[in-house]
């Protein structure tokens, strides 16, 4: 754990702690719903292999994108002007246990139940993943937020491995019985809610409101919303003076629809290009978890001694690096070798990200800015799979063609990398 003089003002260790633990409990949804087993789950077994299922999947997957960016703006500024993000928080974390255990009710045939449970589940995990990244700045002085974010990414992805292995214990155990699949996923996403609700604990119990309401805060609700779109109206017209920081969310919508990408589709791609069985993807899934959270530990603190800008432009080099790798891979061996490399990258690179949003941000506005960075994220996620996706439908099948499109976006991120100031960035977060 970090020395005291890496925290800001009144932290105590347990604190970061309670923060980095909401990374491990709110993981679990993300690798046992959306990339391992639930995706699957619905498209063969809840719509039964339908031609449209992919894109029904997929489509629920883009409105709830789509709502977060929309109400992200203001759930951020409400948050900053009302000193409310752990009350947000706590919203969000409910919503999304309950609608990650309501999916045990969707089974086959109940394509409708299961994509509005889907899309409200991950709607509210997202809204969640905003609110909980604005407490890094309060937590660590300006050069300690890289190490103290690559903490949150590493539990996280640790948090995503033991979910992923309590289910596939449960799953491995029901099998043995003679269950089908219909009767022990439905489980699965109630081992998946209640980790998350077990694990959120500590944040809760440790992690403080330090933010002060504003002196101009209001209480109807019309007046919430007035204040909140005047804050984000007021970031938006004062953009100039962020110019780095707007540079570098545009970054993110670039190099994150790749990453988005990677983290949707890359399953597919190994049983579609490589032809690999669904017990070697999860064994896959589980080992490039591993390697995500030594990433992530690690260019934490190789981002403090590098710096934020190269950090993330190593990173950026490795995702280039890796989607040229999997489109020439004729091997389980050589994928093997991608899947890693991307795992590395996924951790340090997502770490990186999020720490240099809060260098670059000023300080009574985190919640308002991280709610900017959660747009920029959620955009990709919807552009970039979409990207995928009409590649692969207009070259009949190339799976191989699609991936080598989704590294186009790395480089444009790589580019767009160069022109930020880091220094500047933070002159002007200062000055506000």
């Amino acid at each position: 754990m970090t020395s005291p003089s890496n925290l800001a003002g009144d932290v105590q260790a347990k604190e970061v702690v309670g923060w980095a633990m909401y990374d491990f409990a709110n993981s679990g949804y993300t690798t046992v719903v959306i990339t391992a087993i639930f995706n699957a789950w619905f498209v063969s077994g809840i719509a039964g292999k339908a031609a449209w299922a992919t894109f029904a999947w997929t489509a629920a997957l883009s409105v709830s994108y789509a709502a977060i960016m929309v109400t992200a703006p203001f759930v951020g500024a409400w948050a900053d002007a009302h000193a409310a993000k752990k009350r947000v928080l706590a919203l969000t974390t409910v919503g999304c246990i309950v609608f990650t255990a309501g999916l045990s009710f969707a089974g086959p045939g109940d394509v409708v139940l299961a994509i509005v449970l889907v899309a409200l589940s991950n709607f509210f995990f997202g809204t969640g993943e905003n609110v909980i990244a604005a407490f890094l700045p309060e937590l660590a002085e300006g050069e300690a937020i890289g190490r103290i974010s690559g903490w949150g990414w590493s539990l996280g992805y640790l948090g995503g491995l033991v979910s992923l292995g309590a289910c596939l214990a449960w799953v491995s155990h029901a099998q043995a019985a003679g269950q089908p699949a219909a009767q022990f996923v439905p489980a699965t996403m109630l081992i998946t809610a209640a980790l998350f609700a077990l694990a959120s604990l500590p944040t809760f119990l440790f992690l403080k409101e330090r933010a002060r309401p504003a002196a101009t805060s209001t209480t109807g609700g019309k007046g919430f919303m007035r204040e909140a779109w005047a804050r984000v109206a007021r970031t938006f017209s004062h953009a100039a003076h962020y110019r780095d920081l707007r540079r570098f969310l545009l970054c993110i919508v670039f190099y994150q629809a790749g990453i988005q990408t990677v983290i949707a589709l890359a399953a597919i791609y190994a049983e579609q290009a490589l032809g690999f069985s669904t017990q070697d993807t999860i064994m896959l899934i589980l080992v490039v978890n591993i390697t995500a959270a030594a990433g992530a530990f690690a260019f934490g603190h190789v981002q403090d001694r590098l710096g934020h800008v190269r950090t993330v432009a190593f990173t950026l080099v490795g995702w280039i690096a890796m989607t040229l790798i999997a489109w020439q891979s004729e091997t389980r061996g050589s994928f093997w070798i991608a899947a890693n490399l991307a795992g590395i990258c996924l951790g340090s690179s997502q770490s990186a990200g999020r720490a240099l949003v809060g260098y670059l941000s000023p300080e009574d506005r985190h919640a308002e800015f991280f709610g900017l960075w959660g747009l920029a994220v959620k955009f990709s996620s919807i552009i970039g799979p979409l990207t995928y996706g009409i590649v692969t439908w207009v070259s009949g099948g190339d799976h191989r063609l699609a991936m080598l499109v989704t590294g186009a976006f790395f480089v444009l991120g790589l580019l767009m990398l160069g022109g930020i100031d880091v220094k500047r960035g933070r002159e002007a977060a200062l000055r506000s």
